[in-house]
């Protein structure tokens, strides 16, 4: 009987799902007490056999494939919750590479307790080559771009609000609940919030590392955040004590911007005070860069940084501006919205 499940949500991971397998492979940990369970949203691409070729040539690694017909990663990760047979439930991304000892050290701080949750942080890494690539990594991994998500940049061991990929006895899902399969993504957040207000505490330590592959693209980036802020909102309509700064910011920019350009028609002097607002934002846009262009020794970083991070909160803020007009109007015209409950 394994003592360590780790569980991977996929779709369409061809070129990425082996190199996570041979990351866990890798881990040290003794192979009678570790398994990987896939739930594979029905894989369009290799996925399927690219898996079948790392079972045939580590057959020392015990792998499941579950089905997960909704594509959903919530849906997806209770599934694989339910294959599992593990003791403690590991949960990790086709898009990461845990590095060597994440396991381990994300075991020994459940064993000391430090957390009911416990995870590390991400190094993020381009997803693509060419300068623009760079850029968003650096972005993503900024303060300026993602705000105190400690996850992205910490060295500090700390209690935290979140994790993105945690490890956790399978109790606590026997206690609290798995994942909402109503939100298609903040579904960690939505399932760490559970956890404090049941009275326990999320760990991040720097010493649990994965590597993190950002989007390649603007257009990929702002999908991605646009997601996460449209969600973000329903997610807070059930737990709107879990709001944090970094998550109201966004929209309250996107909003001061159409409130102060579409005002300006009425009353001229607000566009001036667009106009400062827009200047003070591109100053503070590019000191980031600029750090971080100096520190990387990267010139490209200049120039695309300040376009990702403002990709990042417009796609963020406007998003949730539109679920929470959405909801709005569903209230008013009395539609049941079917991200209300979970």
């Amino acid at each position: 009987m394994p003592q360590i499940s780790v569980i991977i949500p996929c779709f369409n991971e061809e070129k990425t799902i082996a190199g996570v397998l041979q990351a866990i492979h890798e881990q040290g940990i003794p192979k009678g007490e570790l398994e990987v369970v896939i739930a594979d949203g029905l894989s369009t691409d290799g996925t399927r056999e690219a898996i079948a070729a790392f079972q045939t040539a580590h057959p020392d690694l015990p792998i499941t494939v579950v089905d997960n017909p909704r594509r959903l990663i919530p849906a997806g990760l209770n599934l694989a919750i339910a294959a599992a047979r593990g003791e403690v439930i590991l949960r990790l991304d086709a898009h990461c590479q845990p590095q060597p000892g994440y396991i381990s050290r994300s075991l020994e701080a459940l064993q000391a307790g430090r957390g009911w949750n416990v995870g590390g942080v991400w190094r993020i890494a381009p997803g693509g080559p060419g300068p623009l690539a760079a850029a968003i990594a650096a972005a993503a991994a900024h303060p300026f771009g993602v705000g105190d998500a400690l996850y992205r940049y910490t060295n500090q061991a700390q209690q935290v609000d979140t994790v993105p990929f945690g490890a956790f006895r399978r109790e606590l899902i026997e206690s609290i609940g798995g994942f909402d399969e109503s939100l298609h993504t903040n579904e960690d957040y939505e399932f760490n919030t559970r956890i404090r207000a049941a009275g326990g505490a999320i760990w991040l330590d720097p010493a649990i590392q994965s590597i993190y592959y950002a989007r390649p693209t603007l257009a990929a980036l702002a999908r991605q955040y646009a997601r996460y802020g449209y969600w973000k909102l329903h997610m807070l309509r059930r737990y709107p004590g879990s709001l944090r700064w970094r998550q109201a910011i966004p929209p309250l920019f996107v909003l001061g911007l159409l409130v102060l350009s579409f005002g300006g028609f009425w009353w001229p002097p607000l566009h001036r005070l667009l106009g400062a607002q827009m200047v003070l934002y591109g100053l503070l846009l590019l000191a980031a860069a600029a750090q971080q262009a100096a520190r990387q020794r990267k010139i490209g970083l200049l120039f695309g940084m300040p376009l990702a991070i403002a990709t990042m909160h417009l796609s963020w803020g406007g998003a949730f501006l539109w679920a929470l007009l959405s909801t709005a109007v569903d209230t008013i015209l009395g539609r049941q919205n079917p991200h209300t409950n979970g």
